[in-house]
Formats: C-alpha cells, structure tokens, sequence
C-alpha cells in the first residue's frame, strides 16, 4: 500500500538560498572601487602596513584582479596618490576661477582648499607618508608633477589680473603664495590631535572651524593685497 506524505500545516517551510546578484563586468567601476577601498587602507596603515587581502575583501574581489589592474601593491599605492592629487585638481578646475574677479577668485580657492583638506583627512596622511618616504613614489610619477603644476598657473593667473586690476601688489611668487596657502590649510588636519590636547581648540564645532577658516583666508588677502 502505497504512503501518503504527512502535511504538517504548522511546520516552517524552508527559507529559500538567497539569490546572488551578479557583478557588473564593469571594469572602471572596479578600479574606482579598489581605489576608494585602498585609499583609507594605505592613509590608515601606510604601504607597508596596508593589506592587499584585506582590500580585496572589502571590494569583494580577488588579489589577482588588483594586480591585474595596478601591476603590484606599490603600484596601486601610486595610483591612490595620482587620483588624490588629480581629485582636487578636478575640482579647482570646475570652479571656473578665471571667470571669477580676482580677489573672489583668490578668496574661493583659498576657502576650498580649507574645506578640501578638512573634509578629506585621508589625503593628509597620504602626503605625510608619502613624505616619511621621501617621495619616492610621487617621483615615479610624471601625471602628479604635470597635475600640480597647473595648480601653480592658475594662481599665477589669479595674481596677475589682480594686479593688473590695482588690487594685489606686484612681485608676489606663486609658488611660494601656494606653500602658505598650503601650510595653513593642512596644519588644521595634520596637528589636529596634538594641537587640540595641548590647547584644547575643538575641531569638532562647526562655529569654531568655520572662524578659522574665515581667518586662514582673510591671512592670505591681507598678504596679497596693495598696502592701505
């Protein structure tokens, strides 16, 4: 005689496999996301502590595609350094400065590298220990130099016309505007720990950054502009 399954009407059905969502063989946004990943890897640990397992892991990739794609640790450690310089040269260029009269033109790039260094501690500590290597690496790079130095034409640019326009005085170095401009958006990152420990200055009040930020580039129009 034949069996006649039993049904239990109370039982819990079988919970269904989980359907895999298929990746993209999309090879741009891959790199993109290695890069992002390997980023906060290298700015936390530097080259030498950074993991490749742990950024194929975290990408939900393999060691052998990052290879495929950037030859070797060190060069995807280049990589993330070129992409940091070039992202903050992108922006500087779709802020269309030269369209900007000179004084607001200075004013908004001094104000954006502020805003850019602050939000993006990761590209700090990137540049601290790309200088504990002593460049080596940036060295290896010719997109880095030629990226950096339309950063210096653009603010020779911006100091020219405000001179032309009576408003800056002559004789001011470009580069050298740079390096100051620099220094005093980068300490706000790079010293915020110690500075905050031993003078208890909050970095983190929005009213309290935003009154340094208001200072840093009212040092630099001060600096620039024609006495009286």
């Amino acid at each position: 005689m034949r069996e006649t399954a039993f049904h239990d009407p109370h039982a819990t059905a079988e919970p269904a496999a989980p359907v895999r969502t298929p990746r993209t063989n999309n090879p741009q946004r891959t790199m993109d996301d290695i890069l992002a990943v390997a980023t906060r890897e290298f700015a936390e640990r530097g080259l030498s502590g950074a993991r490749i397992d742990a950024i194929a892991e975290s990408t939900q990739t393999s060691k052998r595609m990052i290879y495929y794609y950037f030859g070797s640790k060190k060069g995807l450690y280049l990589a993330v350094l070129e992409k940091a310089y070039q992202d903050i040269r992108d922006i500087e260029t779709e802020s269309h400065l030269e369209t900007l009269a000179p004084e607001e033109a200075l004013r908004t790039l001094v104000a954006f590298t502020f805003d850019h260094h602050f939000a993006n501690p990761e590209f700090i500590r990137l540049v601290a220990n790309e200088n504990l290597h002593r460049g080596e690496f940036l060295a290896q790079s010719t997109t880095i130099r030629e990226l950096n130095a339309t950063a210096i034409t653009t603010l020779s640019a911006i100091c020219e016309r405000g001179i032309q326009a009576g408003v800056f005085r002559p004789g001011i170095d470009a580069l050298d505007l740079h390096m100051s401009i620099s220094s005093l958006c980068v300490f706000n990152v790079a010293n915020r720990h110690t500075f905050s420990l031993i003078f208890k200055f909050d970095f983190d009040d929005p009213q309290t950054i935003a009154q340094r930020r208001e200072s840093v580039v009212d040092m630099v129009m001060r600096f620039v502009r024609l006495p009286g």
